[in-house]
């Protein structure tokens, strides 16, 4: 695809100075590097080009008219190739209607179905007593939720929505768990019963005395998806859930005891935890089962040997989480995280997305929306953790509440 451009060239390989009075299509050239794979130059200088003139058109005030203007500043804050879809559509409409919109009073096909959502997230979170038991966790329903509707909107995917925010909601419990809120003897005794997988040892019920009726209930709910997907498909997928439950404490506690050893990890020994911790494999994993129409034994072998894509897509979450989140947890004494150990760290996800994949079209959607999604949660700071984030609340109650008249 870069080879396109090329047209646009000098003979010495640099992009033309004429190109500088077209700021439409210094826009359209600006996003469409986004969109380029390891190797293409041209497209690297494409970018480096662009975005300096476009800053400069901005700071002289020479584009063509507000509008344009605000594209160019909203381009350079964020392409859109990396914003989630609904919320940006939505940004779009409110901007050609002159930055105002008419809201609907009620809207019969949306508002009871909210209301619904949210009575039934209620009715499940406290059935399983996790906020009594655990009263300093976090409780990020709506959040877990945003997590699951950015990535697929559509109506043919609502059972996908529903389990995919307890899924997210019992990941913000375990992080909460191994982040501050327990000793390392603790989190030892926690992380082996977790790799057991087995609620009658010694260890679990010493575990449960202690309040941590998180094992039961996320025991409940692996057994639940499994159900519905043997049902469905015929498959048992009950040992590749748990390997994803496995692995994610696993890292957790490798954190966890870094922390609380004083060991700075290297580059290497932090991305290569970082990436599983961050919970791509754990929402990804579940996913596949949830989205996918037919489950081939060749994706889901692909899916749990951690399929490049899937590794990835958790380096871009890492980085966004971590850009995010850093200052909170650091001043909460958390442990080291990647913006002082990397800050170049980056996934070539485009060229997985036309790749020769193992994996359906719905599938590799979700994974590079899921990316996206860590963007619009974390890049205005911690969306999903600190209830004071007040950008990301007003977007996430316009997108759900406020339905467009």
């Amino acid at each position: 695809m870069a080879d396109i451009f090329d047209r646009f060239k000098n003979e010495k390989g640099a992009f033309k100075e004429s190109l500088v009075e077209d700021t439409k299509g210094l826009l359209e050239l600006y996003e469409a590097s986004f969109l380029m794979t390891e190797g293409e130059k041209t497209l690297e200088l494409a970018r480096e080009f662009v975005a300096k003139f476009l800053q400069k058109k901005l700071n002289e005030n020479n584009v063509i008219d507000d509008y344009h203007a605000l594209l160019v500043c909203d381009a350079l804050d964020l392409p859109l190739h990396w914003r989630v879809e609904r919320p940006k559509a939505r940004w779009f409409i409110v901007q050609k209607q002159g930055g105002s919109l008419t809201y609907k009073k009620k809207r019969p096909d949306m508002n009871p179905i909210v209301l619904e959502l949210a009575k039934m997230y209620n009715r499940w979170w406290r059935s399983t007593c996790i906020a009594e038991k655990l009263p300093f966790a976090r409780d990020r329903i709506t959040e877990s939720y945003i997590w699951s509707v950015a990535r697929h909107f559509e109506p043919q995917y609502a059972h996908h929505r529903i389990t995919g925010t307890k899924v997210n909601a019992f990941i913000t419990i375990l992080d909460d768990i191994f982040d501050v809120y327990g000793s390392f003897e603790e989190l030892q005794l926690f992380n082996d019963a977790i790799q057991r997988f087995d609620l009658v040892t010694e260890t679990s019920l010493w575990l449960i005395s202690k309040n941590y009726k998180i094992i039961s209930s996320l025991n409940n709910l692996v057994d639940e998806i499994a159900y519905d997907i043997l049902k469905d498909h015929g498959v048992v997928i009950i040992p590749y859930l748990r390997k994803l439950w496995v692995d994610l404490s696993q890292t957790y506690f490798q954190e966890a005891k870094w922390y609380y050893e004083g060991y700075k990890p290297t580059l290497q020994e932090y991305v290569e935890n970082g990436w599983i911790s961050i919970l791509a494999p754990v929402i990804l994993g579940h996913a596949f089962f949830l989205v996918a129409d037919s489950i081939e034994k060749e994706a889901v072998q692909s899916l749990f040997k951690y399929h490049n894509m899937i590794r990835l897509v958790g380096v871009i979450l890492r980085l966004a989480n971590d850009l995010g989140t850093s200052v909170d947890e650091m001043e909460r004494g958390d442990m080291w995280k990647s913006v002082q150990c990397y800050m170049n760290q980056t996934g070539d996800i485009n060229k997985e997305r036309v790749a020769n994949s193992p994996f359906p079209y719905n599938f590799v959607r979700s994974a590079v929306n899921l990316g996206r999604t860590a963007q619009y949660l974390y890049h205005h700071g911690d969306g999903h953790g600190h209830k004071k984030c007040p950008k990301i609340k007003d977007d996430i109650r316009s997108l759900l509440f406020m339905p467009i008249a």
